[in-house]
């Protein structure tokens, strides 16, 4: 049984899982708005080793919830991921963050169409549409929200939840739109979809691969 461990960093929650066949062994994350993913993650990882009762040299890969979401939050993943790789050499796989999200969503609560959501900053987010087998029936999207930005598939049911959804719950008024509050994307989703990955060795070059910003970085401007 392959021995995956999963790094999430793409939003506030810095969170890490230990799997064994697709099973959540051990886990930890912590949720702040200061993200301090740089500080906790190396931390997290070791601790959830020790949990586990094991040592790194046991880890088969390195799954890696690899975008949309924070900029900074996915170089800091990425580059922890990559460097665990190449120290232990194994493979990496890279997880949707969006489709981990629905992959969760769908195994908990009904719908005909899940919708989950990454806060981009202002009135836009991040999302991707999912149906009930989560087959991608619209591409991902940094999409300005207004009454009109769904409206061609809220003729079902649309779930819309993540940390996005809440800047949209009063514009999107359809009758159709279900809101979830309090989710965000957990390293403990990525464990089935990396088992998947991990048995048809669909894995990434270390070398080359690149976390899913689907927006540049854009760098605030400092107070004086």
């Amino acid at each position: 049984m392959a021995l995956i461990l999963g790094i999430e960093t793409a939003t506030k929650n810095c969170s890490i899982a230990l799997f064994s066949d697709g099973i959540v062994i051990a886990e930890k994350e912590h949720i702040s708005d200061d993200y301090t993913h740089a500080e906790q993650l190396t931390l997290f990882i070791k601790d959830v080793i020790d949990l586990a009762n094991i040592t790194l040299n046991n880890v088969d890969a390195v799954a890696l919830s690899m975008g949309p979401g924070s900029y900074t939050g996915l170089r800091i993943g990425t580059s922890t991921a990559k460097g665990l790789c190449y120290a232990l050499d194994i493979p990496l796989i890279a997880i949707s963050t969006l489709k981990a999200m629905a992959f969760a969503m769908a195994k908990n609560m009904n719908s005909t169409i899940y919708c989950p959501m990454i806060d981009a900053r202002r009135m836009e987010v991040f999302s991707g549409l999912y149906d009930v087998n989560i087959k991608q029936i619209r591409g991902v999207q940094a999409d300005v929200v207004d009454e009109n930005t769904y409206a061609e598939f809220l003729r079902n049911e649309i779930l819309f939840f993540g940390d996005g959804s809440l800047k949209c719950q009063e514009i999107v008024s359809h009758k159709n739109a279900k809101f979830v509050e309090g989710i965000c994307p957990s390293a403990k989703n990525l464990g089935i979809l990396a088992k998947e990955k991990f048995e048809n060795k669909d894995f990434e070059d270390v070398a080359y691969f690149e976390p899913y910003y689907l927006k540049d970085f854009v760098a605030g401007r400092k107070s004086p």
